[in-house]
């Protein structure tokens, strides 16, 4: 039985990375894009960040092209977007699709849980998945819910 720890996801640089380095770690895993209009988002996610990173918060960034092809085609283009324009500094990994048949299988783990009104399909750029430090799926958030929304459910697993 797979869990999120059994998965690696590609970093910027090209290497594999276990998702088994985060265990114990509270997460908030979103797709983003560059070039959206929720692109803001970055900087409540970064807030976010740095406001609870000493207490073992991790944020993990994955871009996707998906919807409208609203991301950077390189990925040095995405990691210098990010810290230019957001001050990003948690981990924004390689670009990858988030549904369908060639949809991350992080991604398709993370779909597959879910309440009726939030399971599925990612449906766009900066749906935000909480995770608590056993790797549980706590919460999945809609791209319009603002990263300062998830503040207090992100309090609750600190």
């Amino acid at each position: 039985m797979s869990n999120l720890y059994t998965y690696e996801v590609k970093q910027a640089d090209g290497n594999m990375e276990q998702l088994e380095n985060f265990k114990g770690k509270p997460l908030v895993i979103v797709n983003t894009a560059s070039k959206c209009g929720l692109t803001p988002q970055f900087e409540g996610l970064q807030h976010l960040y740095e406001k609870y990173k000493d207490q073992g918060l991790e944020i993990l960034g994955f871009p996707s092209g998906q919807f409208n092809d609203q991301e950077f085609h390189t990925q040095k283009e995405t990691q210098e977007f990010c810290r230019k324009n957001y001050g990003v500094s948690f981990p924004v990994f390689s670009k990858i699709d988030v549904n369908g048949e060639l949809a991350d299988p992080l991604f398709k783990y993370l779909t597959s849980w879910g309440t009726n009104d939030v399971s599925g399909e990612i449906k766009w750029n900066f749906t935000k998945f909480l995770i608590d430090r056993q790797g549980t799926i706590i919460q999945r958030y809609e791209p319009q819910v603002e990263p300062e929304q998830m503040e207090k459910d992100i309090q609750k697993i600190l």
